[in-house]
């Protein structure tokens, strides 16, 4: 798939109502400063469209990216951030379910799991509640620089492993310094447009 445009159309907190829209939509969720902001960036090859930051927490809202004015991508609010309140983390979640629930257009749910880690309790329970929805997540193992190359496919086998996630789950790693594993990420997300 080639990604010719990419623009932030809608944003959505947790008072908002979502935007009615016939496009198909794809969404992202992982923990809190696990990279989803880099990959839609990497993705897109834009570099500061979805705001990044070494904090984590920086996505509070849900963001709605039109690309090629075809589908979108959706930038879900990290969950597990430690120091945000537990009314803050509870407002987060109900929006986040809100929104997985909700949507008819939600055609796939990458969810993003941090490769140096097995996956955490709460990695396990989005898995799960992605899964009961109905959804095959595709799942993105990142920050694959951050390992050395030898330990790719040991953490690779924790992470489905952890998650109990079945053989044909793909589960790709990527890298947004290198952009690898963008190509077969790009590959995965068309199949549902």
């Amino acid at each position: 798939m080639k990604i010719k445009t990419s623009e932030l159309i809608h944003v959505c907190g947790p008072t908002s109502r979502f935007p009615e829209i016939e496009e198909t939509e794809i969404a992202f969720a992982g923990r809190s400063n696990v990279g989803k902001s880099s990959l839609i960036n990497s993705l897109l090859n834009r570099k500061n469209l979805a705001r990044t930051s070494s904090s984590p927490g920086k996505t509070v809202t849900i963001n709605f990216y039109l690309i090629n004015n075809e589908f979108y991508l959706v930038d879900l609010p990290g969950y597990g951030y430690a120091k945000a309140s537990e009314t803050e983390r509870a407002k987060w979640g109900k929006m986040i379910e809100k929104y997985l629930k909700t949507r008819e257009n939600l055609k796939l749910i990458v969810l993003l799991i941090d490769i140096r880690h097995a996956p955490t309790k709460d990695d396990i329970m989005m898995y799960d509640f992605i899964v009961s929805s109905g959804f095959q997540p595709v799942i993105v193992a990142t920050k694959l620089d951050k390992i050395k190359r030898s330990q790719r496919d040991k953490q690779l086998k924790l992470i489905r492993e952890t998650l109990k996630a079945p053989k044909d789950t793909v589960i790709i790693p990527h890298s947004a310094l290198d952009k690898s594993g963008r190509d077969e990420i790009l590959d995965h997300l068309e199949r549902y447009l």
